[in-house]
């Protein structure tokens, strides 16, 4: 009886990176990018500005919500409003954007808060309850978005630079 063949056949390796790669490398990060981007321009004016009056925000006699809607994605809250106030000079609206982590269990009841001094920065009590969490939730997300539009464009460069290299070993 002979010994049985250690020999194994022969591995093949990946084919190089061609071009739908690296435009799929491409599509990814201005995907992921133009997510973070929206995340800054619609979610953080609202934090910055409720950490701003967090401390003196007081409920608005004549504050209201005109609109308003909350979606969940899982444990991801994501709540538009849209804030009003009627004032001698004229009224102000302002649209606001909170993204939050938490189980959703029902509509959300809100009172519309302001600083005195500045109530062009509406908020609500809900956001300022939140704060922390919503802040959280951005670095986490922003973070995640960030590192998912810079890992292809990464890799994309990594893999352009090694071509040189691909003959030696």
């Amino acid at each position: 009886m002979q010994p049985a063949s250690t020999s194994l056949p022969p591995q093949k390796l990946p084919p190089q990176d061609g071009l739908a790669g690296r435009l799929w490398a491409l599509l990814g990060s201005v995907m992921f990018g133009a997510m973070l981007v929206a995340l800054a321009v619609y979610t953080l004016p609202s934090l910055v500005s409720d950490w701003r009056i967090h401390d003196t925000a007081r409920p608005m006699a004549g504050g209201r919500v005109t609109e308003g809607s909350c979606s969940s994605k899982l444990v991801v809250n994501i709540c538009d409003a849209t804030l009003s106030f009627q004032t001698n000079s004229g009224a102000i609206s302002r649209d606001v954007n909170y993204v939050f982590a938490g189980v959703q269990s029902g509509d959300y009841a809100v009172t519309v808060l302001a600083d005195p001094t500045h109530p062009e920065w509406m908020t609500t009590d809900m956001a300022i309850e939140r704060l922390w969490n919503r802040t959280i939730t951005l670095l986490v997300i922003g973070g995640l978005l960030l590192s998912l539009t810079l890992a292809p464009a990464i890799a994309l460069v990594r893999r352009l630079g090694n071509r040189g290299d691909a003959g030696t070993i």
